[in-house]
């Protein structure tokens, strides 16, 4: 097989690529069946490959490398200063704690409704009628996505506790 053979040629846009060594079929899958030749194949090019080959030369990816990420000791010195930052670190705990509680009950009270026959089904329609609604309420319309920005940004403030009254 032209895959794996020691010495395989490849004709792409008239030039021979030559490899030498083992060729992973997954370094072939895009190339044409038809221009995959053995080594003991003429050096001519059909009118087939080279429509082939040109059909392949539009397809071409270039890999860049951008490291936007910050570095591990980075990432670690800032939350090391952040939980040193927090004095009562016995209430982070209880929140997350409840948390996790939270999501435990949710879990099985979904597991629950899931095995009653009709109201999995009854539940998405409820779904579906609250997003329809919350989608004329509050998205349809340039007002009211005013309002609900700054229902969001009010709830915000109550919550980070920066009221102003």
């Amino acid at each position: 097989m032209a895959a794996t053979a020691a010495y395989s040629t490849a004709v792409l846009g008239g030039a021979r690529l030559a490899t030498t060594g083992s060729v992973s079929p997954r370094s072939l899958l895009l190339l044409p069946r038809r221009s995959i030749c053995s080594s003991s194949s003429s050096s001519l090019v059909s009118a087939s490959h080279f429509q082939d080959a040109q059909r392949f030369t539009l397809l071409r990816v270039k890999a860049t490398s951008e490291d936007t990420s910050t570095s591990s000791d980075e990432l670690i010195a800032d939350l090391k200063a952040k939980w040193d930052g927090i004095e009562n670190k016995s209430t982070v705990f209880l929140y997350g704690g409840g948390a996790i509680v939270a999501v435990w009950l949710s879990s099985v009270v979904v597991s629950a409704i899931n095995s009653v026959p009709v109201l999995p089904k009854v539940m998405e329609l409820v779904g579906l009628g609250y997003t329809a609604w919350f989608v004329y309420r509050y998205l349809l319309f340039k007002d009211s996505r005013k309002e609900l920005a700054s229902d969001i940004e009010e709830l915000k403030k109550k919550i980070a506790g920066t009221t102003t009254e």
